[in-house]
């Protein structure tokens, strides 16, 4: 069998194939279907290894189809490119280190996302791209209209331009902030759009229901949350989850020299946005008695470190407890929680 290394570019890509008669064969080609399907489908079956990238799902499936065994490997493993200089990085080289760690098998297969799941983060996204287009609107309209002395009363952004028009605004100032106005209408449609779609999706997952009956878990935290995990079994335990999502300190030690720093900021950042938003609002509403052990834990670490610290340690706990109820299919139980509170209480007594 061949195996091969492809180092992928958007618009063209080197690739390196060592053959079954130890000889090297290197090409450059357009990262274009036409050009994959022509070169490879004459090609004997071959292993081949590639980089995690945005680009490479549809490169690996295409070669798939071709009767080509493919890896898409994980990129930050250091013993992939053990062969190649660190002094000189060109593609040549590190398509030719792919193609060796492939027949060494030095490389360690990165996780590849459902189609289903593929579908959900793409309308999230696409969703956060509309949300973020409109708080930028409002949060410039805002600026216009406080230039003048004028202050939007509090609400959702989806009723801002209501809002808006209940002002006694001059007529040049509301020439100003027509236009954001007029985009504002359209933008609220559409993701009210996603949101039912979202919300549709949600009531279809029964994993998802689950993690809705955590308090502050939304349709689109739960959705989300599933799509960023695809499975959970992949995980050893609710610790590997929390750094997989960057919500664990990172740390520089070596013999009894321990520094701790920020959150490594690793993996999907929505993800652990909307979980620290969660985190934030579970921690502020404080007349739930369903989240009063969580409560208790996070003001006892603001206390020690302060809000900022505290909301984002119980983000990390909110990840860990909905992989758990992922994980053993259940739903939140407070009662749970208390118990291993009072637990760990007396073991520290």
């Amino acid at each position: 069998m061949e195996h091969v290394g492809m180092d992928l570019g958007k618009k063209e890509s080197q690739i390196a194939i060592i053959t079954e008669a130890g000889e090297l064969i290197e090409k450059r080609m357009r990262t274009e279907r036409q050009r994959l399907v022509g070169y490879f489908k004459d090609r004997p079956k071959a292993k081949i290894l590639m980089e995690a990238s945005t680009i490479s799902e549809w490169v690996a499936r295409l070669l798939e189809e071709l009767g080509h065994e493919v890896v898409v490997a994980d990129p930050n493993y250091a013993p992939m490119y053990a062969q190649r200089s660190r002094r000189v990085k060109t593609d040549k080289r590190d398509a030719l280190a792919l193609a060796e760690a492939c027949k060494l098998g030095a490389y360690r297969p990165a996780h590849r996302t459902s189609d289903e799941q593929r579908h959900v983060r793409a309308l999230l996204t696409v969703r956060d791209s509309l949300v973020r287009v409109r708080a930028r609107f409002v949060t410039l309209a805002q600026a216009l209209l406080s230039r003048e002395g004028f202050r939007v009363p509090t609400g959702s952004s989806g009723c801002f331009g209501a809002r808006v028009e209940e002002l006694d605004l001059p007529e040049h100032l509301r020439v100003e902030i027509a236009p954001l106005l007029a985009m504002l209408t359209p933008l609220n449609e559409q993701i009210h759009l996603l949101d039912e779609s979202i919300s549709q999706l949600a009531r279809k997952d029964e994993r998802v229901k689950r993690l809705m009956t955590m308090p502050e878990i939304g349709p689109v935290t739960a959705v989300a949350y599933v799509a960023t995990l695809d499975e959970a079994g992949r995980f050893r335990g609710a610790h590997q989850v929390e750094a997989y999502l960057g919500l664990v300190p990172r740390e520089w030690s070596s013999s009894e020299v321990q520094r701790r720093g920020n959150i490594t900021k690793a993996g999907n950042s929505r993800m652990r946005w909307l979980l620290v938003e969660a985190a934030l609002r579970l921690a502020t509403h404080k007349k739930r008695p369903e989240t009063l052990a969580l409560r208790e834990w996070t003001e006892r670490i603001a206390r020690r470190r302060g809000q900022r610290v505290a909301v984002v340690a119980l983000a990390r706990k909110l990840g860990g407890i909905l992989y758990a109820m992922w994980r053993d299919g259940s739903a939140y139980e407070p009662a749970k929680l208390a118990r291993v509170r009072r637990r760990k209480a007396q073991q520290v007594a």
